[in-house]
């Protein structure tokens, strides 16, 4: 962040902030980088004259641009942190009633819907995604920018955005097939929670799919699997483990974009959070979020 400048303080309606926090997460996959984004946005808007501000037509569509290209900028060194990162990135999970996850668009139209789109799952998928593909995808399927403008942002022509959001469109679809709906993700969430607490083996199997993964992140700040565990068996056999370790810790049922998940809490301190994806009726990943940078909000 640039010295002097804080974001709290920045004069703006608590709506607009909220709105490119919640666009910038959903590209950079973390609270401080989102941060960082609308703050180095409102930066350009401030160092402008009088003059200039009064001749953008409309503040809000000339915000959600810059903070694009601002986020397109970020992505480039964002990729090479993560190839330095220690074990499994995760995306920041976020409360399911935080601003960031229910922030509006700025221009409200028909979009992704935007629990889905802080899911941890496609979060990961938009990840994959190149740098302007991201910027397409965010700003034309959840937040309804228009392709014009998003060409101004990413560089290219408005026929070559669409083609380049249509490429991200596709990718997000052949990586998340049979997607569960809330209700039930939700009800396997509890049948997952019984399983666990009971410690009964068989049924916490029978919960999973055969190929189900679980990817642990702690950043090198927390104890965590440094490479996913996948199977069945060995998910869970590691998730039954996990109470052995932190003997004092409580779990507690929470929401996120995920829908369901479960806060670990230790002497009343955030620890992790677990939050899982269903397909089919069975859990295909399971999420521990133990990074403590990425715990801020549920402190």
């Amino acid at each position: 962040m640039r010295k002097g400048f804080d974001l709290r303080d920045i004069d703006a309606p608590d709506n607009e902030r909220a709105a490119l926090l919640g666009l910038t997460y959903r590209m950079l996959g973390t609270v401080a980088d989102a941060e960082d984004a609308v703050q180095e946005t409102y930066v350009r808007w401030y160092q402008m004259t009088d003059a200039e501000r009064a001749e953008i037509r409309n503040s809000a569509a000339w915000l959600t641009r810059v903070a694009g290209r601002v986020c397109l900028d970020m992505l480039g060194s964002a990729r090479a942190r993560r190839e330095r990162y220690v074990g499994e990135w995760l995306p920041e999970p976020i409360p399911g009633a935080s601003s960031i996850a229910m922030a509006a668009p700025l221009d409200p139209a028909d979009r992704v819907s935007l629990d889905d789109s802080v899911s941890t799952a496609l979060l990961l998928v938009i990840e994959s995604l190149t740098p302007a593909e991201r910027v397409a995808f965010v700003l034309h399927d959840v937040f309804a920018v228009p392709f014009a403008e998003i060409a101004e942002t990413v560089g290219r022509t408005p026929a070559a955005t669409r083609q380049l959001a249509s490429q991200a469109r596709r990718k997000v679809h052949e990586r998340r097939t049979s997607v569960s709906t809330r209700e039930q993700h939700d009800a396997v969430a509890e049948a997952f929670a019984v399983a666990t607490e009971t410690g009964d083996l068989a049924n916490l199997v029978s919960l999973l799919d055969p190929q189900v993964v679980l990817k642990s992140d702690g950043g090198g700040l927390a104890s965590a699997a440094r490479k996913p565990v996948v199977g069945a068996d060995r998910v869970a056999r590691f998730v039954l483990g996990l109470p052995h370790l932190q003997p004092t810790a409580r779990i507690e049922p929470t929401l996120t974009g995920d829908g369901l998940a479960f806060l670990v809490t230790i002497d009343g301190l955030a620890d992790s959070i677990v939050s899982i994806t269903v397909a089919n009726g069975l859990i295909t990943d399971i999420y521990i979020v133990r990074n403590p940078e990425k715990l801020t909000l549920w402190r």
